[in-house]
Parts: structure tokens; sequence; C-alpha cells
């Protein structure tokens, strides 16, 4: 059963409570009997089941999608003189 949170226009009395979806909403505070409205929380998202996920679109045999090549790596390059050779005099 869902939990609903309530809080009183009045007095600013605020409570939760736990309710059928067939019962009827709360109109009268509890503490000093003034008009309640029904205060909405953000709700948290759960996806169940299959077709959330990114594997559950794939075949048995694996990924339809061909893979990147592998990239080669650069030759190595020479290394540079890093002086000119001293003349012999």
């Amino acid at each position: 059963m869902p939990t609903y949170a309530y809080a009183c226009k009045d007095c600013g009395h605020a409570f939760d409570i736990v309710q059928s979806f067939s019962d009827s909403t709360l109109t009268s505070c509890p503490e000093c009997q003034g008009t309640l409205r029904k205060k909405f929380n953000s709700v948290g998202v759960v996806f169940k089941g299959s077709g959330f996920y990114r594997t559950d679109s794939r075949d048995s045999k694996g990924s339809t999608v061909s893979p990147a090549p592998a990239a080669t790596p650069a030759p190595a390059a020479a290394p540079a003189a890093s002086a000119p050779a001293a003349a012999a005099s």
C-alpha cells in the first residue's frame, strides 16, 4: 500500500499515512481540524524487465555491430641527432 504525505494549510502540521488506493483522501487535520493538502514528491524510476540494458537487445552470438579495427602502433621514429658531431682537429 502506498504512503501519502499530507500537510495542514492552517497550522502547518505535516505527516505521512499509509492508505489503500481505494481509501478517500484525508481532508481535516488531526491536530487542528484545519484543511489538509496532499504533498507530492518526485518518484524514483525503476526499470524492470528486459529491454532496458545494452545487452538485452543482442543476439546469442554477440554484437551485431562490427568492432572497430585495431589501431596499429606507429613505427618507431629514428632518434634525431641532438648535437652535431664535433669536428676533429
